[in-house]
């Protein structure tokens, strides 16, 4: 059975239904540059219609995709034509400091994970990072982001009362707001302050944790007047 001569089109792409002869003759009247033949031996009107659908609507994703790669490629050239840059000495000596130094402050407490912290706690083990990320939330606690983990200080959970954030912790971070970020305060936790008569604010928080919330104000009135 003859099949009647279809056009559809979308997106400059058009594809004809028909017999060889009714495409040869819908070609005479096309100026395209390039043409797709799909030949079919056998196949009722609906299918071949449904088949010049599907082709059509592929045709502007599959150009894309191929356009996408084309400029990938061209990216992926330039990328091996175009020399390393050598980071600048001054940049390599403050990471080299930076990495030194949160090597430092890793090792001058007990960092903890949200499970160990929930473990000593007494929450559920089915899901132990949902308190103490609930803590970090609401500014009761800071953690440090290592390797994908967060670590939280050991010296600021109060034993007494069931390792939950010491509440003169909330204080300190109230203090600094924006100041600091985690690892500014875990700096300013584990270094030695002449406020507080060369002691450590870490080593003071669970019994002058005033002295503290002190030092931690005067901090930020040096920082004010240079």
């Amino acid at each position: 059975m003859a099949l009647a001569n279809k056009s559809f089109e979308l997106s400059g792409f058009r594809a004809f239904t028909g017999t060889p002869e009714q495409i040869r003759k819908s070609l005479d009247h096309v100026g395209a540059e390039q043409v797709i033949a799909l030949t079919l031996e056998h196949g009722s009107g609906s299918a071949v219609r449904a088949l010049a659908d599907a082709v059509v609507g592929m045709a502007p994703l599959i150009q894309a995709i191929l356009e996408r790669r084309e400029q990938e490629a061209i990216y992926s050239i330039i990328e091996a034509l175009v020399p390393k840059v050598t980071p600048p000495q001054h940049l390599l000596i403050e990471a080299r400091m930076a990495a030194e130094a949160r090597k430092g402050v890793l090792d001058s407490g007990d960092w903890l994970t949200a499970a160990q912290v929930a473990e000593l706690a007494g929450f559920s083990p089915s899901n132990p990072s949902a308190q103490p990320n609930k803590w970090k939330r609401e500014r009761a606690i800071f953690a440090l982001r290592h390797h994908g983990v967060d670590y939280f200080p050991g010296y600021a959970l109060d034993p007494a009362a069931g390792y939950r954030p010491l509440r003169e912790l909330a204080l300190v971070l109230a203090v600094f707001k924006e100041k600091k970020d985690d690892w500014g305060l875990a700096y300013w936790f584990a270094s030695v302050n002449s406020f507080l008569g060369g002691e450590r604010p870490q080593d003071l928080l669970r019994a002058h944790s005033a002295r503290v919330v002190a030092a931690a104000e005067d901090e930020l009135i040096g920082a004010a007047h240079g």
